[in-house]
């Protein structure tokens, strides 16, 4: 069943054999549009998936074998938007409007006590919760990326590290010329890091992006300078975009057009731009998103506690929009747990649309994986288990009691299953989380950093 014919002296570096495997997508030269393998193995070599075969029929020999019985492999989860260092503010301001929280409380702590060790240690805190909870690939949007970027190679993740550019100063930058500069700067060091190399040189663990925080935070120039770069250099892009009916009131003051209309005027929006959140959209901004190719991540955790408004997946599903899901930060949410935001897009789209068959489970499975390496750049590398592609796979056991019975596994994996049921965690080929425990980070000592930034952040709260 792989693509390609398997020769007696191929040997793979590990076969994993499982009961189920959900691929997203057809992993081998099949017509068959079956979404679950039964009794099938994966075999990696050189951190790819080399071939995705019946366990009786596989001839390839391996170096390790490892049998996880009644569990499931599928692709790990894409988290295709959020703020990793901020999880060192989680629960620091809930329940408040979106302007209130970062206008009162987020960006002064920002101001008071984000730098490179801030960022560095928050990016930690949170790559750990995202590879316990099945995550393989994150997008973040933040300062210092070089930080977060180190930290993703650092514990075996792969990342999208998107630097923020606005038009006013922070800690990171004075203006919108210095955190363009600093995000090129920042695309040339990791084009070129030692550690960002696979074997094959088919592809990087960590890339950068450009990160306009939002059409009310960033002016015309700015957003035409980074189109042309971004098209120079192939990096993406991602902004915050429709997140409030403020904002799209505020345009229609000042530039007598919506958000979504002054950035496709701007030439801005294309199929390398991922926009955030997009909760006060109608058919007119679903029309240019049409036209221009540029997808949405949708992030209705953030969205709901922030009461910033719903996003209407499903009229971006019928019109055919590239869709994937994000959790946000853990200041907006308060987890990074695909599981739970997984589950909550599909119910949310239901009720919104009030159509209990809106988003069936199956395309909420691929929005979370597919939809967000689509959304990312990253959809020949990651996203599904195909033959050719990363080994970025996540085992989920089935076993427990809440679990009980099984008769759909993909019903299972977004109605019914915990992140609390990952079992290991693959990325390249590496395993980062084996039998519940993580292999590249050390998570006493997480805590603890985590606990020594409480005290630091705590007293101006009080």
């Amino acid at each position: 069943m792989s693509e390609t014919s398997q020769k007696e002296s191929v040997q793979a570096d590990l076969r994993i054999n499982a009961h189920w495997i959900v691929p997203i997508e057809s992993p081998c030269e099949l017509t068959s549009d079956d979404q679950v393998l039964i009794d099938h193995c994966i075999l990696i070599k050189d951190g790819l998936i080399l071939a995705i075969e019946k366990q009786t029929d596989c001839q390839t020999s391996a170096k390790e074998t490892l049998d996880l019985g009644q569990q499931v492999l599928m692709p790990g989860w894409i988290n295709a938007h959020g703020h990793a260092a901020m999880s060192l503010f989680r629960g620091l301001a809930d329940d408040l409007p979106l302007m209130t929280w970062l206008q009162e409380h987020i960006w002064p702590a920002e101001g008071q006590h984000v730098d490179e060790d801030f960022v560095k240690q928050g990016s930690e805190l949170a790559i750990a919760e995202m590879i316990q909870s099945g995550t393989t690939t994150y997008a973040d949007m933040y300062f210092y990326p070089q930080q977060s970027g180190e930290a993703a190679l650092a514990a075996g993740i792969r990342s999208v590290c998107f630097t923020p550019v606005l038009d006013f100063p922070t800690n990171y930058a004075q203006n919108a010329d210095e955190y363009i500069r600093k995000a090129v700067e920042c695309n040339d060091r990791f084009n070129s890091h030692p550690l960002n190399q696979h074997p094959q040189n088919k592809h990087k663990l960590v890339q950068i992006g450009f990160g306009p925080h939002a059409p009310y935070t960033v002016s015309d120039e700015p957003l035409k300078e980074i189109t042309v770069l971004a098209d120079q250099l192939e990096m993406p892009v991602q902004i915050h975009l429709h997140e409030t009916a403020f904002e799209v009131s505020e345009s229609l003051e000042k530039f007598n057009k919506r958000p979504t209309q002054r950035l496709a005027d701007l030439g801005f929006l294309n199929e390398r731009v991922s926009c955030v959140h997009m909760t006060q959209i109608d058919d007119s901004d679903i029309t240019l998103l049409q036209k221009t190719g540029a997808s949405v991540v949708h992030c209705p955790e953030s969205n709901l506690k922030l009461a910033s408004g719903f996003c209407p997946i499903s009229k971006l599903s019928q019109a055919n929009i590239p869709l994937s899901i994000g959790t946000d930060g853990a200041a907006s949410n308060n987890d990074l747990d695909m599981f739970s935001e997984t589950k909550t897009a599909a119910l949310l789209a239901k009720g919104v649309s009030q159509d209990a068959n809106s988003i069936p489970a199956i395309e909420a499975l691929t929005m979370a994986t597919l939809g967000g390496a689509r959304a990312l750049g990253l959809e020949d590398i990651t996203g599904s288990l195909k033959v050719g592609k990363a080994a970025d796979i996540q085992a989920i056991d089935l076993n427990s009691l809440s679990s009980q019975p099984i008769f759909d596994p993909i019903s299972h994996l977004v109605y019914c299953a915990k992140s609390t049921q990952v079992s290991h965690v693959w990325v390249n080929g590496k395993c980062l989380l084996n039998e519940g425990r993580l292999t590249t980070l050390n998570e006493n000592k997480l805590i603890q950093q985590a606990k020594a930034w409480a005290d630091k952040i705590q007293p101006a709260i009080n």
